[in-house]
């Protein structure tokens, strides 16, 4: 299907750009009047774009039904300061909780069960069931538009960053494993990010991977590697040579087994490829698939 947005309504556009851009980081965002009126609530239109200066960005865009701003938009316009507190697995049914449409004087921290604690610089509360809590000054507010949908970027420079120490090892490092955030999709689904579903993609940063255009025209063809396996051994500065004293059973049985059709040999190295590098042993699979070259 071919979707032309300019043809489809503004809750069309919504439905399917919040289903198929994600998973998406939560801004649980507290802000705060001139009154002193606090306002708690989550936006997924959220992410990191500097680290020097420090800057995030969120949008509390104009909602689609009513074309009407929401209290974060309107009280960052007078008071220019945000804390944006980091959702986990742990809070997320009460940060659902607080993204209900109360008046401008209901306080979601109560509705939702949060507990308020001052922030060092700013004026509004950081979330203390939060794990992760980022103190900001508003830089800018910039319109997308002014019809229904219309994003709404709240410029942030995040001035102060607290993590609790339960998320830090001795050296004040993080293991991603640890966090358990939560990202957000479309509808009502979400995402747990945890250690079943984490995993590595090593990437040189300094040293080129010689690409798939290097790449012996074997394994482009392969029937068995997928392109995220070529993509694997694309990333090496070198193409490995063969290891004379390279020792390994399995390879001996599937050589002399498979020895007298090449054709179904190469597939099995393939296949026993293919399981090297979903362990992590790239030396090991390059010296499979180099009895195959």
């Amino acid at each position: 299907m071919k979707f032309d947005l300019q043809q489809l309504k503004p809750a069309e556009k919504q439905y399917y750009l919040q289903h198929v851009i994600a998973p998406r980081p939560i801004c649980f965002a507290s802000t705060i009047d001139k009154k002193g009126n606090v306002n708690l609530s989550p936006f997924s239109f959220f992410n990191m774009f500097s680290a020097n200066p420090p800057v995030v960005i969120f949008s509390p865009s104009r909602r689609v039904r009513d074309n009407t701003t929401k209290h974060s938009l309107q009280n960052v316009l007078e008071v220019p300061e945000v804390v944006i507190n980091i959702v986990t697995e742990d809070i997320v049914q009460q940060v659902s909780l607080s993204s209900c449409e109360y008046p401008k004087d209901v306080n979601e921290f109560v509705k939702a069960g949060f507990t308020e604690i001052p922030a060092s610089i700013v004026k509004p509360p950081m979330v203390k069931e939060s794990k992760v809590n980022l103190e900001c000054k508003v830089l800018e507010v910039k319109s997308l538009g002014e019809e229904g949908g219309a994003g709404q970027l709240v410029i942030c420079e995040i001035l102060v960053l607290h993590i609790a120490d339960s998320l830090l090892d001795e050296n004040n490092k993080l293991d991603q494993r640890n966090i358990h955030h939560v990202a957000r999709l479309g509808g009502n689904w979400y995402a747990s990010i945890n250690a079943s579903n984490l995993f590595q993609v090593p990437k040189p940063n300094r040293e080129l991977g010689i690409g798939f255009d290097q790449l012996p025209e074997a394994l482009l063809k392969s029937k068995v590697l997928t392109g995220n396996d070529l993509g694997i051994l694309a990333n090496v500065e070198t193409i490995p040579t063969a290891n004379p004293g390279f020792d390994d059973n399995h390879l001996k049985q599937i050589v002399q087994y498979y020895s007298v059709n090449p054709a179904e040999m190469e597939k099995e190295l393939h296949l026993y490829a293919k399981k090297l590098l979903e362990k992590g042993d790239i030396a090991a699979a390059w010296q499979v698939l180099l009895t195959t070259i």
